[in-house]
């Protein structure tokens, strides 16, 4: 097993998204690819993926980057609304709605994690 290359996976994940600001969204799969195998944990390039393969036309692959997404990390919710996002766009509307609630559970339990402000109280 390789050592992670999280300043190379950096680097890369910030040309993919480069790439996705400047409209092109194929060339930012491979760079966000190129990020995930120099380091397989790094979470931005994961959610990058997922983006540009959406942005792509690829709705099938971006399902399947978002649940790779949300198998890293189960507990965050943004990885659940990427799912969601991606879901919808595939026409997927049941399971959709499921990612998005899955979504706001998990928000919600961060939020009661969280000791209120003054104004809340």
């Amino acid at each position: 097993m390789s050592v992670p290359d999280t300043h190379a996976a950096e680097s890369l994940s910030q040309q993919g998204l480069d790439l996705l600001a400047s409209g092109e969204p194929a060339q930012a799969v491979a760079a966000f690819r190129a990020a995930i195998a120099a380091d397989p944990a790094h979470y931005e390039a994961h959610h990058g993926l997922v983006r540009a393969l959406r942005d792509a036309g690829r709705p099938e692959q971006s399902i399947a980057a978002a649940l790779a997404l949300t198998a890293l990390t189960p507990a965050d919710p943004l990885a659940h609304t990427a799912l969601s996002i991606s879901l919808q766009n595939a026409g997927h509307i049941v399971e959709a709605e499921a990612a998005a609630a899955r979504a706001r559970i998990l928000e919600w339990k961060i939020q009661l994690q969280s000791p209120p402000s003054k104004g809340q109280l």
